[in-house]
């Protein structure tokens, strides 16, 4: 039995297909079958039921994987462990951020990182919440950026800034004359909101705390664009919510529609988090200190109350 022979499995039970499996190892077809073949022979069972399309895991075969996944993360301990010892700060790290944050974050702190640590491949993908989950579960994230509180058992979250949130309301809404706004002063109803599936829209209606009519009364708007929602603002469509950072990409005209809340004023929370086996740990670290060395002077509010992405 070896390390490899493991992965092959993983691969294979992950992609259900052992030509998409080889693929994604990096192999041949034929390789790939082999190696798992062996390891049947060795164990003298069945792991995967090659009569189905497409293939399953055996019932062995789930607690077989379900083990493997152990050995396969706690053998990769080891090389960081040696990483560690030395110092080395390198290598290939992907990293996931959730589109409402990619956009603003990315470029604040990009440049700064790769000038810093040159040794590290830094792989990013921009990913919705549940896709961040589910691949640092998988083993195929080493990090991620996320709103939080998620409160997931096999996830650790370390909060990098609390980013507040701003009002977009052109003269023609009902409170563009308002200095400062309240959570009270907000009607879902003529709000545009991004579409289902981003954690910013579940926190914007967890903020406003009405199960009233979502959106306009003529249209249903599907866009994951902050950029979208301005423009139909200014078209006389609604108020819209951003995102701090989002608001300080926007035009000298279109800045003078901001308005921001009362304090508290609500927050969310971003944070890089990552699986509990904590393997690569010293990027992370490397990374969480140089995005909040940066954001900490772009975002100066004090008082906020975080507003959690999660549906309530």
């Amino acid at each position: 039995m070896t390390i490899t022979q493991l992965q092959y499995v993983l691969a294979v039970a992950e992609y259900q297909n052992f030509t998409l499996a080889a693929e994604k190892s990096f192999v041949t077809q034929p390789t790939l079958s082999m190696q798992v073949q062996k390891l049947e022979d060795e164990l003298d069972v069945l792991i995967f039921d090659r009569s189905k399309k497409p293939i399953s895991v055996t019932d062995v075969g789930k607690k077989i994987v379900a083990q493997a996944k152990v050995i396969v993360n706690e053998a990769g301990r080891i090389k960081d462990i040696v990483d560690q010892d030395k110092g080395f700060i390198g290598g290939d790290f992907t990293l996931g951020i959730i589109p409402t944050v990619m956009p603003t974050l990315l470029p604040m702190f990009l440049k700064t990182f790769i000038t810093k640590y040159p040794k590290v491949n830094l792989i990013i993908k921009e990913q919705s919440t549940e896709s961040l989950i589910k691949n640092l579960q998988d083993g195929h994230l080493d990090a991620a950026i996320a709103a939080t509180p998620l409160e997931i058992e096999f996830i650790k979250e370390r909060p990098l800034y609390y980013e507040p949130f701003v009002g977009y309301i052109t003269p023609e809404h009902r409170l563009h004359s308002v200095k400062q706004l309240s959570v009270e002063d907000l009607d879902v109803s003529d709000i545009l909101l991004l579409q289902d599936g981003h954690c910013f829209r579940d926190g914007v209606l967890n903020l406003c705390k009405t199960p009233k009519k979502l959106g306009a009364e003529h249209f249903k708007l599907q866009s994951g664009s902050f950029e979208t929602l301005v423009n139909l603002s200014n078209e006389g469509l609604g108020m819209t919510l951003l995102p701090y950072l989002n608001s300080m990409e926007l035009g000298t005209e279109n800045k003078r529609n901001i308005k921001y809340f009362k304090e508290p004023s609500p927050a969310r929370e971003v944070s890089i988090i990552y699986h509990k086996n904590e393997l690569k740990i010293q990027i992370t670290n490397a990374l969480r200190d140089v995005i909040t060395s940066i954001v900490k002077g772009a975002i100066a509010f004090q008082d906020v109350k975080i507003i959690s992405p999660l549906s309530k």
